[in-house]
């Protein structure tokens, strides 16, 4: 009887995903931005090497914020990060609380 091991192709790839902490942070300032009328849309693309939560203004459009959870940049700058619509990291770091504030920043504005 001759054994082997099952082939790459067909062994399962682990997807990076947000935990059920992760996310419930990222709905909490979800759903303040949908309260305030910012937004109105998300999507939530799980892949290989990252997980990415996108934030649209309408459905229809390109995203306007993206958080994004990199696993392998856990001992570098930071596994979390905040992306802007023209591709700018507006935060990165260790702890998602602090970087999703720059996204609660963008909801206070001077009143005229």
């Amino acid at each position: 009887m001759n054994m082997q091991a099952p082939s790459n192709d067909l062994v399962p790839t682990e997807q990076v995903m947000f935990d059920r902490i992760e996310l419930g942070m990222i709905l909490t300032v979800y759903g303040r931005m949908v309260a305030a009328g910012e937004w109105r849309d998300y999507g939530i693309s799980t892949l290989r090497d990252c997980a990415i939560f996108s934030v649209f203004r309408r459905a229809a459009e390109h995203p306007i914020y993206r958080v994004e959870k990199h696993p392998r940049l856990r001992n570098r700058q930071g596994m979390y990060a905040v992306v802007g619509m023209d591709g700018r990291i507006l935060k990165r770091g260790h702890d998602l609380r602090a970087v999703l504030q720059v996204l609660s920043a963008k909801m206070i504005r001077a009143i005229d």
